[in-house]
């Protein structure tokens, strides 16, 4: 059996972070310009092992000077920016859903981290960010004498 970490605020995140794109989406076209280079969000699966937290973004289309990492005071922040392709003018088109324009995501981590060894690679469109914990956060086993 697999314990799981409960986190109370894990889904109400995930629905806000969907209602944010609903609106975004729906909205996109009744604006002034529409069609022009908005903002959008990459898709990103983040997930925990026992020595390091493991972010993975999708960026399709990107290179990796299209993409910016940082990370200040426990904040990792992935920016960048997709430039639309004009290869096609766009009265060609019949349906447009790729995203173009600027993106930003922001994470918080836990203090337990070591920033001066995160390892950021890009591959296939995805962006792997590997962030090593602590040595003092990493799980330890203790043994148990028999008396």
């Amino acid at each position: 059996m697999t314990l799981t970490k409960w986190n109370p605020y894990g889904d109400l995140v995930s629905l806000h972070d969907r209602i944010n794109r609903l609106f975004t989406e729906e909205f996109k076209g009744m604006s002034p310009g529409a069609g022009d280079i908005a903002s959008w969000y990459p898709a990103a699966d983040i997930y925990e092992t026992k020595d390091e937290y493991v972010f993975k973004l999708e960026l399709a289309g990107l290179s990796r000077d299209d993409v910016n990492v940082e990370f200040n005071d426990n904040v990792l922040s992935v920016k960048g920016e997709k430039k639309e392709k004009n290869e096609i003018k766009k009265d060609d088109y019949h349906r447009v859903e790729s995203y173009s324009g600027t993106f930003s995501r922001s994470f918080t981590l836990p203090k337990d981290v070591d920033s001066t060894k995160i390892n950021a690679s890009m591959k296939d469109g995805i962006l792997e960010l590997r962030i090593p914990k602590t040595e003092e956060r990493k799980a330890k086993a203790i043994s148990i004498n028999i008396e």
